[in-house]
């Protein structure tokens, strides 16, 4: 089944607002098995919106458009999709005791009359409610064809599409759906596409979609058939080739699991706890961990050493260190992640120092990033070269860092089961 998506809002042409809800719902129609072609942006202009819709009706099975569906003038999409289908705009009477009951909880006593139009619907639409705002989502079908009006708002649009539409169209396909994701890290797209470019280049069903997400890769695995036991059995077989081909680079094959999330978990089962000593990145590494509830049961404390006074007093970084080395070097670095975990009294300390611009300094480049990782006595210190903007930089760095930890854990265990000998008791 072929879906195609446009998004209404002449604020997205201009840049002032990100379409984070097309990133959002191309990545819930690959995991329906849906087949999307075009997506679309369109300013809110009636006679370009219902030119694209009509576009969009003749190539597609279903046509999705998100926005335009406000109080306002300029809300024009329901309108001139009623208009494209020949159908008229009838008041919904539950919709109206939404718009009621929502003004009448914010103590409004007069609510004002374009809002009532968040209430007209074309005559037999199924009204799919919106419990996060004003304005419902509607599904309309004419014929073998279906289009869908969504509100734009994140927090309305995502939970409808989950609790409704993604179960209304997983309805309307033929066959059964089933996906399974591969999560990886310490890995370029490229390189990780290389390692199974044979099963790429000989897709059919099932198909792999590969997309990199800042520092990780991710593939999913997607089969259609009659029923789920069938297609569960074609993803199968390629599931094994990749646990094979990428071993400890995979971190984890649950769709809800972060890496942060897998990386606690990996330090709770092994009984470890971890501190964290930050320059570049503020505190975003520290952030990302305790962002997932009981991290305290692993994570002890988390340093951040902006300038060279707090590397100093905070983590006793040698004052002749940064004056010979600078505040971005190995040395530094080392020297960061060693005094981390002996002041704190952590098995591991994950430490960052960097430059994530706008301008070089010390002579040295802006994206030069340097990570030491301190475990078991062994420190390990990593120099890369990230490129994009300050944020950029900034993400790619808490990625690689979280990747660094992980992968000091797993080295480790290797070394010791070749030479069988037990971890080190924690510091003191």
């Amino acid at each position: 089944m072929v879906v195609e998506l446009i998004s209404v809002g002449t604020e997205l042409l201009l840049g002032h607002k990100v379409n984070t809800n097309a990133a959002f719902l191309a990545e819930q129609f690959a995991q329906l098995g849906l087949s999307m072609y075009y997506q679309t942006v369109v300013g809110d202009n009636a006679e370009r919106l219902y030119e694209l819709v009509e576009t969009a009706y003749k190539r597609s099975d279903v046509v999705i458009l998100v926005g335009g569906l406000g109080p306002t003038k300029d809300d024009l999409t329901k309108e001139t999709v009623a208009r494209f289908l020949n159908r008229e705009l009838v008041e919904d009477e539950h919709s109206r005791k939404v718009i009621e009951d929502s003004f009448k909880n914010m103590s409004v006593a007069e609510i004002p009359e374009n809002n009532w139009k968040q209430a007209l619907v074309p005559v037999g639409s199924v009204v799919v409610e919106n419990k996060n705002g004003t304005a419902p989502g509607l599904i309309i079908e004419d014929g073998d064809k279906t289009v869908i009006l969504l509100p734009g708002p994140k927090r309305e649009l995502m939970p409808m599409f989950e609790n409704d539409i993604a179960p209304y169209l997983r309805q309307k396909q033929p066959d059964v759906i089933y996906s399974a994701i591969v999560k990886l890290c310490g890995i370029s797209e490229s390189k990780a596409e290389e390692k199974i470019h044979d099963l790429i280049d000989a897709q059919t069903n099932p198909t792999i979609a590969a997309y990199a997400n800042n520092g990780e890769v991710h593939f999913r695995v997607t089969a259609h058939a009659e029923d789920e036991k069938s297609a569960k059995k074609l993803v199968k077989p390629i599931i094994k080739i990749m646990r094979s081909r990428f071993g400890n680079l995979i971190y984890t094959m649950e769709e809800s699991v972060t890496l942060e999330q897998a990386i606690l978990a990996m330090l709770r089962d092994r009984e470890l706890t971890l501190t964290t000593a930050e320059s570049l990145t503020g505190g975003m590494v520290a952030a990302r961990l305790t962002d997932i509830p009981g991290a305290s049961t692993v994570f002890k404390e988390g340093f951040v050493t902006y300038n060279n006074r707090a590397k100093h007093k905070m983590l006793d970084v040698k004052k002749s260190t940064l004056k010979e080395y600078g505040a971005v070097s190995e040395k530094t670095a080392k020297e960061m992640a060693k005094n981390g975990a002996f002041i704190s009294g952590s098995d591991i300390c994950i430490s960052l120092t960097g430059l994530a611009g706008p301008n070089p300094e010390e002579g040295k480049p802006v994206g030069l990033v340097y990570m030491a990782c301190s475990y078991n006595n062994r420190i390990t210190v990593k120099e890369y070269h990230f490129k994009g903007s300050r944020a950029r930089i900034r993400e790619l760095a808490v990625t690689y860092a979280l990747t660094m930890l992980r992968v000091c854990i797993l080295e480790d265990e290797e070394e010791r089961s070749k030479t069988n000998t037990k971890p080190l008791t924690p510091n003191p």
